[in-house]
């Protein structure tokens, strides 16, 4: 049996401790009337804290799983139901072509910069483009995390780097009741991903890398790529059974494969052209299909200017914008070729010598 490593986890909270985190919540004297009720909930959430409640709503997984009797998360079994149906729905040739249109930047008029993104911009010149082919649009506007309440996605917590196999797709991380860690709005979102026949990230660059929430978007979707499908044959967490599977040999499933995709990167003084190729790489090695280079953007945008004046900036770059609409035309070509069957990775039928 390979060694499991401990020792790094703090504990518990202690009960004070406990009280002030929960408390925070309702530090707005508006909910002081309610001292008694919020006292009462306290209680009810330490002791599902220090009874690790994780997923309080469970049932058997049923047939088609490892361990059918295995009691598996409802609302994880609700996810996989959804991504399952997706599937089907993405393989018909009656569904209509679909575009992801993800918006990475965290800046909107909503919250504190009072101003939209030029990111949001880039993604309307691209929507129309897009509306003009035919083609549907689904917009992710990942700025949501920063000014509409109870939006969030919670960070990946890194299950692949102890097995494959403990990272199941969809993530089962989330939500953790006990934590008070809900409201994660992955799933929705690896929903919009497998019902994409194409995705185009649009994002600015900050400090040389990709922003806030698309980071966080990014890395959760590590269990689109190699993820179980098959929380049972893990028995939920379960390390060391893992372990035990992945060395049997696993296969690391890559679950949205075969979408096509482009990108938009812009930026002010530096960095733009090391995250489009990163962005390109993991993209990739996702088994996406990129559309060509057209498809593939990194711009600067008022260059050395004041920030006060980057709108301007972009307003008198015609071709830049020119640019971005270009990303979108490539992309609708290449879906359309994708679903007419014209369009095949020219590797499909090489095998790596060393999957992950």
């Amino acid at each position: 049996m390979i060694k499991i490593r401990k020792g790094q986890a703090p504990g518990q909270l202690q009960r004070a401790a406990f009280h002030d985190r929960f408390m925070q919540s309702f530090a707005d004297p508006s909910f002081a009337p309610e001292g008694e009720a919020l006292a009462r909930l306290e209680t009810i959430a330490w002791n599902n804290y220090k009874d690790s409640r994780k997923a309080p709503v469970t049932r058997k997984a049923g047939k088609g799983f490892a361990d059918p009797e295995y009691q598996v998360s409802v609302e994880w079994l609700e996810a996989r139901s959804r991504l399952r149906k997706a599937q089907v729905g993405w393989g018909k040739s009656t569904t209509r072509s679909r575009v992801l249109l993800v918006n990475g930047s965290s800046r909107n008029d909503g919250t504190c910069p009072g101003e939209n993104s030029k990111t949001h911009r880039m993604v309307q010149l691209a929507k129309t483009q897009l509306d003009n082919a035919q083609i549907e649009t689904d917009v992710l506007d990942l700025s949501l995390l920063t000014s509409e309440y109870g939006r969030r996605i919670h960070p990946c917590k890194g299950c692949v780097s102890t097995a494959m196999p403990l990272c199941h797709w969809p993530c089962s991380c989330y939500p953790n009741h006990s934590l008070g860690q809900v409201g994660d709005w992955m799933n929705e979102i690896y929903e919009r991903w497998v019902s994409a026949h194409g995705v185009i990230l649009f994002t600015p660059t900050h400090w040389y890398q990709a922003t806030s929430p698309l980071k966080l978007m990014i890395d959760r979707l590590v269990c689109a790529d190699g993820g179980n499908p098959d929380p049972s044959s893990t028995h939920g967490k379960t390390v060391s059974e893992a372990k035990t599977l992945e060395m049997k040999g696993w296969d690391y499933p890559k679950h949205v494969a075969g979408r096509v995709y482009g990108l938009v990167v812009h930026g002010d003084v530096a960095g733009v052209e090391d995250l489009r190729r990163n962005l390109s790489d993991w993209l990739d090695w996702m088994g996406l299909i990129d559309a060509g280079p057209q498809a593939r953007l990194d711009r600067y945008i008022g260059y050395y200017k004041p920030y006060a004046t980057s709108h301007d900036a972009f307003d008198a770059d015609h071709a830049v914008q020119e640019e971005v609409r270009n990303v979108a035309r490539a992309v609708a070509h290449a879906v359309k070729e994708l679903r007419a069957g014209r369009l095949q990775p020219p590797d499909k039928a090489v095998k790596r010598p060393r999957p992950k």
